[in-house]
Protein backbone atom coordinates (compact mmCIF):
# COMPACT_ATOMS: atom_id res chain seq x y z
CA UNK A 1 0.00 0.00 0.00
CA UNK A 2 2.58 2.54 0.69
CA UNK A 3 4.59 1.80 -2.23
CA UNK A 4 0.81 2.37 -4.43
CA UNK A 5 0.43 5.81 -2.49
CA UNK A 6 4.29 6.71 -3.52
CA UNK A 7 3.47 6.42 -7.04
CA UNK A 8 -0.09 7.82 -6.86
CA UNK A 9 1.81 11.23 -4.93
CA UNK A 10 4.52 11.33 -7.80
CA UNK A 11 1.94 11.21 -10.44
CA UNK A 12 -0.27 13.57 -8.71
CA UNK A 13 3.28 15.77 -8.58
CA UNK A 14 3.95 15.21 -11.95
CA UNK A 15 0.68 16.40 -13.19
CA UNK A 16 0.15 19.47 -10.85
CA UNK A 17 3.97 20.99 -12.61
CA UNK A 18 2.66 19.72 -16.40
CA UNK A 19 -0.43 21.89 -15.57
CA UNK A 20 1.36 24.79 -14.24
CA UNK A 21 3.89 24.98 -17.27
CA UNK A 22 1.26 24.45 -20.09
CA UNK A 23 -1.43 26.89 -18.16
CA UNK A 24 1.39 30.04 -18.65
CA UNK A 25 1.74 29.23 -22.10
CA UNK A 26 -2.01 29.71 -22.60
CA UNK A 27 -3.12 32.40 -25.25
CA UNK A 28 -5.00 34.98 -23.66
CA UNK A 29 -7.36 36.44 -26.09
CA UNK A 30 -8.41 40.56 -26.07
CA UNK A 31 -11.61 41.51 -25.68
CA UNK A 32 -11.14 45.26 -27.59
CA UNK A 33 -9.60 45.93 -30.71
CA UNK A 34 -6.53 47.62 -29.99
CA UNK A 35 -3.02 46.99 -29.24
CA UNK A 36 -1.50 45.37 -26.07
CA UNK A 37 1.91 44.70 -24.53
CA UNK A 38 1.87 40.63 -23.77
CA UNK A 39 3.86 40.38 -20.05
CA UNK A 40 4.80 38.04 -17.65
CA UNK A 41 1.36 39.22 -15.34
CA UNK A 42 -1.12 39.22 -18.92
CA UNK A 43 -1.79 41.93 -22.01
CA UNK A 44 -1.95 45.35 -21.20
CA UNK A 45 -3.86 47.71 -23.07
CA UNK A 46 -1.89 50.70 -24.83
CA UNK A 47 -3.27 53.70 -25.64
CA UNK A 48 -3.71 55.19 -29.60
CA UNK A 49 -2.19 58.51 -30.43
CA UNK A 50 -2.74 60.62 -33.13
CA UNK A 51 -0.25 60.84 -36.05
CA UNK A 52 0.58 64.56 -37.13
CA UNK A 53 1.48 65.82 -40.39
CA UNK A 54 3.44 69.33 -41.10
CA UNK A 55 4.33 70.27 -44.29
CA UNK A 56 6.04 66.52 -44.34
CA UNK A 57 7.03 65.70 -40.61
CA UNK A 58 5.17 63.43 -39.46
CA UNK A 59 4.92 63.35 -35.51
CA UNK A 60 2.90 62.80 -32.65
CA UNK A 61 2.57 64.81 -29.36
CA UNK A 62 3.48 62.92 -26.19
CA UNK A 63 0.13 61.88 -24.36
CA UNK A 64 1.03 60.29 -21.32
CA UNK A 65 2.24 57.15 -22.64
CA UNK A 66 2.04 53.70 -20.74
CA UNK A 67 5.51 52.41 -19.30
CA UNK A 68 6.53 49.06 -18.91
CA UNK A 69 9.84 47.63 -17.55
CA UNK A 70 12.08 46.43 -20.23
CA UNK A 71 12.57 43.13 -18.63
CA UNK A 72 8.42 42.29 -18.96
CA UNK A 73 8.11 42.68 -22.40
CA UNK A 74 7.75 39.53 -24.22
CA UNK A 75 6.01 40.86 -27.08
CA UNK A 76 3.04 42.85 -28.41
CA UNK A 77 -0.65 41.86 -29.72
CA UNK A 78 -2.86 43.30 -32.36
CA UNK A 79 -6.42 42.53 -32.18
CA UNK A 80 -8.55 43.52 -34.98
CA UNK A 81 -9.27 44.48 -38.39
CA UNK A 82 -6.32 46.82 -39.80
CA UNK A 83 -3.82 47.20 -42.70
CA UNK A 84 -0.30 46.21 -42.35
CA UNK A 85 0.91 47.47 -45.02
CA UNK A 86 1.68 50.39 -42.76
CA UNK A 87 3.11 48.63 -39.61
CA UNK A 88 6.51 49.78 -38.32
CA UNK A 89 7.67 49.73 -34.81
CA UNK A 90 9.65 52.85 -34.15
CA UNK A 91 11.48 54.60 -31.17
CA UNK A 92 10.75 57.95 -31.07
CA UNK A 93 12.96 61.02 -30.91
CA UNK A 94 12.33 64.49 -29.56
CA UNK A 95 11.11 67.10 -31.91
CA UNK A 96 10.28 70.02 -30.06
CA UNK A 97 6.91 71.39 -28.25
CA UNK A 98 4.15 72.38 -29.37
CA UNK A 99 2.74 76.10 -29.18
CA UNK A 100 0.53 74.83 -26.04
CA UNK A 101 3.66 73.42 -24.30
CA UNK A 102 3.25 70.10 -25.15
CA UNK A 103 6.37 67.24 -26.65
CA UNK A 104 6.57 66.48 -30.28
CA UNK A 105 8.29 63.20 -30.91
CA UNK A 106 9.51 62.18 -34.44
CA UNK A 107 9.47 58.36 -35.92
CA UNK A 108 13.16 56.96 -35.39
CA UNK A 109 14.38 54.54 -37.70
CA UNK A 110 12.11 50.74 -37.76
CA UNK A 111 13.14 48.43 -35.53
CA UNK A 112 12.75 44.86 -37.51
CA UNK A 113 9.88 42.60 -36.35
CA UNK A 114 8.13 39.21 -36.97
CA UNK A 115 4.44 39.46 -37.76
CA UNK A 116 2.23 36.43 -36.71
CA UNK A 117 -1.40 35.68 -37.35
CA UNK A 118 -2.40 33.73 -34.14
CA UNK A 119 -6.15 33.72 -34.68
CA UNK A 120 -9.13 35.42 -36.33
CA UNK A 121 -7.95 39.61 -36.50
CA UNK A 122 -4.96 38.76 -33.97
CA UNK A 123 -2.10 39.46 -34.08
CA UNK A 124 1.42 38.99 -32.63
CA UNK A 125 4.95 41.73 -33.38
CA UNK A 126 8.01 40.33 -32.04
CA UNK A 127 11.12 42.35 -32.54
CA UNK A 128 13.74 40.49 -34.09
CA UNK A 129 16.58 41.56 -31.92
CA UNK A 130 17.04 43.36 -28.87
CA UNK A 131 15.40 46.70 -28.31
CA UNK A 132 16.39 48.95 -25.14
CA UNK A 133 14.89 51.46 -22.91
CA UNK A 134 13.61 54.65 -24.61
CA UNK A 135 10.48 55.85 -26.20
CA UNK A 136 8.31 53.49 -28.60
CA UNK A 137 5.65 53.64 -31.17
CA UNK A 138 3.62 50.59 -33.45
CA UNK A 139 2.37 52.59 -36.31
CA UNK A 140 -0.20 51.50 -38.10
CA UNK A 141 -1.98 53.73 -41.00
CA UNK A 142 -3.27 56.95 -38.84
CA UNK A 143 -2.50 55.82 -35.53
CA UNK A 144 0.48 55.16 -33.45
CA UNK A 145 0.45 53.52 -30.15
CA UNK A 146 3.38 54.86 -27.89
CA UNK A 147 4.74 53.20 -24.71
CA UNK A 148 8.23 53.83 -22.41
CA UNK A 149 10.16 50.72 -21.60
CA UNK A 150 11.95 51.87 -18.60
Amino acid sequence: MKIIRNIMLCIACILFVCTTLYSKDAKVAPKETGVYVKTNTGLKRILPNIVFDAKGVLYIESNNPAHFLLRDVEHFVIYGKYSFDVLTLNPMTFLGPSPLGKQRFLFGKNVDFELKKIGNDLYTVKPKGLIGRGYYSLWINDSAWDFVLD
